[in-house]
Order: structure tokens, then sequence, then C-alpha cells
């Protein structure tokens, strides 16, 4: 691999993740409601939408600008985190996240990939 690859949040897979968590916080809020007796069940999916969008709002700034790098040897993400090819033991898709596990029990997520089978794959080709 002569250049670095890198893998950069996809706003798209951003947004419907958040949608997803979304759907499911409203529903989830709707059924404690239920469950509980309150009268006023349809509150529970204003308030999870509310919840999930400001909470997608917050953190936009940070987890789009959230770029990893491959290397020849390395896979390196933000702040510290920097994963030797050669320790990669296994690679996950997890909807729009890869996980990425060491032989050491590391986890690290790449997130919002708007293809995470090719971003998988690159990652398995280059490891080996």
């Amino acid at each position: 691999m002569a250049d670095p690859v890198t893998f950069t949040p996809d706003k798209r897979a951003y947004i419907q993740t958040n949608l997803t968590l979304a759907a499911i916080a409203m529903a989830g809020a709707m059924l404690v409601l239920w469950l509980i007796g309150n009268p006023y069940v349809w509150t529970g999916a204003p308030a999870g939408l509310a919840a999930i969008g400001f909470r997608a709002w917050y953190l936009a700034s940070e987890e789009l600008n959230n770029t990893w790098e491959l290397s020849d040897t390395t896979l390196t993400g933000p702040g510290p985190r920097v994963v030797a090819l050669n320790q990669i033991e296994a690679v996950n898709v997890m909807g729009s996240f890869v996980q990425v596990v060491t032989r050491g029990g590391d986890k690290h997520l790449i997130k919002y990939q708007a293809s995470p089978a090719a971003t998988k794959a690159a990652i398995e080709r280059a490891a080996g």
C-alpha cells in the first residue's frame, strides 16, 4: 500500500444512524410510559425524538471529524489510537460502524461509514 487510506465519517450515515436511534428511543419511551400506566403514552415519542435529536446535534461537530488512517503497518484513529495491523484479530460490521478487535482485546469503532463492508475489506486486506 503506497498511500495511506483514509476512513472519514459519512454525514448521510450519521443522519441515518441517528434517525434509527430516535425511532428506537421514541418507541422505548412510549413503552415505558405505557408499562407504568401513564395516560399520556404519546408524550414518549416527542421526548425520544428530542433526546436523540439534541444528542445528534451536539455531537455532530466531533463525530463527523473523527478520521482513521490505514497505512502499511498501522491503523491510526482520533486521539492516541494506534493499532498495529499484525495485532488485529477481528473486524466486524455493526450498522454503519466497523469494529476492530485486537489480540489484546481492545476494541475500536470506525463510526458512520458510507460503506462499512468496503472499510472492513480494506482493513482485512491490509492486515493480511
